[in-house]
């Protein structure tokens, strides 16, 4: 991935925590667990980030498949400290944020909805 690209997707997702400051971190993740672009605060770790991410992605695809719902769009996990949102950017990439629990879910999602429509074109 060129440096040019790779600051492109690094300032969107700068964008989208500034602009939604319940958006506690963000990260854009290949379906093979790499990190492709992230803004993630400690204690937050890339590594774990990314292999959670391919793991809840793949599970995802699965149940969605066996349940008969259609092709995987989104894994939502609501925890007492906050939210975790997987989105699917493109086939082979995921799109991931962690929210606190001030967070509006349908605010929430309806900016990351922009965020990969934003996102796309750079994957």
């Amino acid at each position: 991935m060129s440096t040019s690209r790779t600051q492109k997707l690094n300032e969107r997702l700068h964008e989208l925590l500034a602009s939604t400051p319940e958006i506690e971190g963000a990260a854009l993740v290949s379906d093979d667990g790499l990190i492709i672009s992230s803004v993630l605060a400690p204690p937050a770790d890339e590594d774990r980030v990314a292999a959670m991410s391919a793991a809840m992605l793949s599970l995802g695809e699965r149940i969605a498949r066996e349940l008969g719902r259609g092709a995987l769009e989104q894994v939502y996990i609501k925890g007492g400290n906050g939210f975790a949102l997987l989105t699917a950017a493109n086939p082979h990439t995921v799109l991931t944020i962690m929210a606190s629990n001030e967070a509006r879910l349908g605010l929430l999602l309806l900016e990351l909805r922009k965020v990969v429509a934003d996102l796309q074109p750079l994957l």
